[in-house]
């Protein structure tokens, strides 16, 4: 017996021991720079410390997608995840609630009509799958058939609507200081000068998961939280609102935010081929091709387009050297330059390149990002969004926003110990937030108990599916095909693209690369417009930027509700 258990602890041992990795073949990976986290995720919006898959990520995100987008990383809000919990909303249809008021928009009384209510979305046997909660502004005595009418929505995945509705579009506003800065509690509300109310009714709209929008069940979940499901519940929307309250005349605009960008794109080409054309698209901090955005380690495409951005942060926070510091815009083009000339092709080189060109990649890096060598070193060339807004006040232990990098604020756990954490958010989810649940209960009269998601990931069941993405670009997500299938189908159809300068989640020069890669001719690239503001993710934060994106908004409607 002793025989045969000496015998069988050989065995065992001679196998662990011809399991174990040969050293001399061993790997020598580089090392982060303390605390810095080994990857990134870009976009979009939900005001959160938490971060979207993509940006985002779109409006946020997120992040990701953002993500923008918008606007997550633990765990990511774009990743798929573990089992939705068992859930059941009451599908039941009530009739919208229907206020009326008015305002002054530049010296010109308005009197419009506020409708709040849900929407069902029914599946092929007339079941209420979801109720989409939107709130309505229509002008009083305008004619449905020439007023034209904008669908608007933020990102996420998994944003509500309240960032464009009580910051930008809406008539009523939360105040917020000039710059964007939150301001003391408790949180006020104003009449919104550059609401564009004036030109244009509004339909502010909650995916589902957000807001008050609420699949029926886990099952029902399930068929709108990715990227087809999400496009074909807005479309369906869409074609609903226009039905009962016969607007299919209309002039039609979409307005998306970060992830609400690759929505509307989705949204142009899924309802081109259900006879729903639009005049007009805005994408306002944009994200339509998750490549430009997602950092990999088989991915380079997104280091070079955010660098343009990154100067432009460094000369805000007076970080560039004193010649490029002297002309930010003039050292933000010079960087846009290099990064997609000579610091683009040094990445497709890789490991092949020359101790010279790397020191000389190492050299421009650190001049127009304002981050030592040391630091661009521990970082293999590659700095993503995490390591840039936590080292670039790294001396005064200030975190720099990644929706709006104006904003900085002291890691809260300590500058060492916190993962990830965006100033941004901390600054504008509180006002936000408690301004519009007094604003629809107490102003719109929509009374409810349900809880106001500004972020689907407060109801502890969200989870986003990448999964089934043929056809909108297979690979990393993309809707960038299926706005070109919408303008090339519709020569009238026109884009405006708003960008931020200080915008981490869908930086400028991505989306610019986005749109130079539809593939069109030179007749369809004239009717794509673009607009930049000193702001960030949400431009219209920022008091003069919201001015200017208004007027911006404005002349679109004007030279493109009657095909011009």
């Amino acid at each position: 017996m002793k025989k045969l258990l000496l015998g069988l602890f050989i065995l065992v041992s001679c196998c662990v021991f011809a399991q174990q990795p040969n050293p001399s073949r061993q790997r020598v990976e580089r090392t982060n720079p303390p605390n810095t986290p080994s990857t990134q995720t870009p976009t979009e919006q939900p005001a959160q410390t938490q971060e979207p898959r993509t940006a985002r990520t779109p409006e946020q995100a997120p992040a990701t997608a953002q993500t923008p987008t918008q606007r997550t990383p633990e765990p990511p809000e774009g990743a798929e995840g573990p089992q939705i919990r068992p859930m059941h909303f009451d599908m039941a249809e009530v009739p919208p609630v229907q206020t009326h008021h008015s305002l002054r928009v530049n010296g010109r009384e308005l009197r419009y009509t506020a409708t709040a209510g849900r929407l069902p979305i029914k599946d092929a046997e007339g079941k209420i799958d979801a109720e989409m909660f939107f709130v309505a502004y229509t002008l009083d005595g305008a004619d449905p058939a020439s007023r034209p009418l904008t669908f608007s929505f933020n990102g996420g995945p998994g944003s509500a609507s309240i960032w464009l509705h009580m910051g930008a579009m809406g008539p009523r506003k939360v105040v917020l200081q000039p710059q964007g800065w939150m301001p003391p509690a408790p949180y006020r509300l104003e009449d919104n000068p550059n609401t564009p109310l004036d030109k244009t009714d509004l339909v502010m709209v909650d995916a589902i998961g957000t807001g008050f929008s609420r699949p029926a069940d886990t099952a029902a979940a399930r068929k709108f939280w990715n990227l087809r499901g999400d496009i074909e519940s807005f479309g369906e929307f869409i074609r609903l609102y226009l039905t009962r309250n016969e607007r299919w005349s209309s002039p039609l605009y979409l307005f998306g935010e970060s992830y609400g960008t690759t929505r509307s794109a989705g949204i142009a080409g899924y309802l081109a081929d259900h006879g729903i054309s639009f005049n007009g698209i805005v994408l306002l901090s944009t994200v339509l091709n998750f490549e430009t955005l997602e950092f990999a380690k088989t991915n380079d495409v997104p280091y070079p387009l955010l660098l343009p951005t990154f100067t432009w942060i460094a000369g805000y926070h007076h970080k560039l050297p004193s010649d490029l510091q002297a002309d930010v815009k003039k050292a933000a083009q010079e960087s846009r330059e290099w990064a997609l000339g000579e610091y683009w092709s040094m990445l497709n080189k890789g490991d092949a390149m020359s101790p010279q060109e790397h020191a000389n990649v190492v050299d421009k890096l650190s001049r127009y990002t304002g981050l030592s060598k040391e630091m661009i070193e521990w970082a293999n060339l590659r700095i993503d969004v995490r390591t840039f807004t936590h080292y670039l006040l790294a001396d005064q232990k200030l975190r720099v926003g990644r929706l709006d990098a104006r904003y900085t604020g002291p890691d809260p756990n300590g500058f060492m110990d916190t993962p990830f954490y965006d100033p941004t958010s901390s600054q504008t989810g509180p006002p936000f937030t408690s301004v519009f649940n007094d604003y629809v209960r107490r102003e719109l009269n929509y009374k409810t108990d349900m809880p106001y998601w500004t972020s689907a990931n407060q109801s502890g069941n969200f989870r986003w599916s990448w999964s089934g993405v043929e056809g909108f670009g297979g690979g990393y997500p993309d809707t960038a095909t299926a706005l070109r299938q919408a303008i090339v189908k519709d020569p009238y159809l026109r884009v405006l693209v708003m960008e931020g300068h200080y915008d981490l989640a869908t930086p400028m020069a991505a989306a610019d690369y986005t749109m130079d890669h539809l593939d069109l001719a030179p007749e369809y690239h004239k009717n794509i417009s673009y607009a930049t503001y000193e702001s960030g993710h949400m431009v219209y934060l920022d008091q003069q930027s919201h001015a200017k994106m208004k007027q911006d908004f404005a002349n679109f409607i004007d030279a493109t509700q009657h095909g011009k």
